[in-house]
């Protein structure tokens, strides 16, 4: 029998779709994404924060979309950001993977899922976040953007995320809210008031998934 000395290709990572997208991420950027996957399954299992219908579609439902924000903006060195109502770290965890040069606060009034956010941060070495159990209405810090992924309509959220805007800005785009949004937004925008930019995500990705997903930022 012959044998070869070809090498076997290896296998493709769940997290090359974050990889595609993002090629110019250090070895430690690159790490942590891939070690997301194993540490929300295994946390899932114990606290479901993701439903577990969609815990296989962890990398381009949760992790890809929550990263649509770092298409549209490229924050200036110590930029604070808000995640509002974050759940189990979406979209601050991918942010902050991403941006090391960001400081963040995650909060969430649900303990639980506070938790599994605080223990994945802690797992993967993610040393630009803290955390908070409760209400955004607790929080009396002040950020320059305020991030949220499917919280609550667009006329509720914004007031709430106006308190806790700083009036100094650093970056070219100036300080507000951005969020994660999907399906037909016009009434939310109407009743908001005031300037939105509604940005589709399918400008960014070409997965059928974010065909109907929008990015709406709000100056406040």
């Amino acid at each position: 029998m012959r044998t070869t000395n070809q090498a076997t290709a290896p296998l493709p990572s769940q997290a090359d779709i974050i990889f595609g997208y993002f090629p110019d991420l250090s070895n430690t950027q690159r790490l942590q994404f891939e070690q997301l996957g194993q540490l929300y399954t295994e946390w899932n299992e114990k606290i479901n924060v993701i439903s577990r219908k969609d815990i296989d579609n962890l990398y381009p439902h949760h992790i890809l979309h929550s990263l649509a924000i770092a298409r549209f903006i490229t924050p200036a060195e110590e930029t604070e950001i808000l995640d509002f109502g974050c759940g189990g770290g979406f979209p601050g965890i991918p942010l902050a993977i991403i941006w090391p040069q960001c400081k963040f606060h995650l909060i969430d009034r649900i303990g639980k899922k506070i938790k599994v956010a605080q223990e994945v941060a802690r797992a993967i070495g993610l040393a630009n976040v803290t955390f908070q159990h409760g209400d955004a209405g607790e929080c009396h810090r002040k950020f320059d953007f305020v991030v949220s992924r499917a919280v609550m309509r667009l006329e509720a959220l914004s007031p709430l995320a106006k308190r806790n805007i700083s009036p100094k800005s650093r970056n070219k785009l100036p300080n507000g809210l951005i969020c994660l949004k999907g399906g037909d937004l016009a009434s939310e925008v109407e009743a908001s008031k005031g300037d939105t930019l509604e940005v589709p995500l399918s400008d960014f990705f070409k997965e059928p998934f974010f065909e109907t997903k929008k990015l709406i930022y709000k100056p406040l």
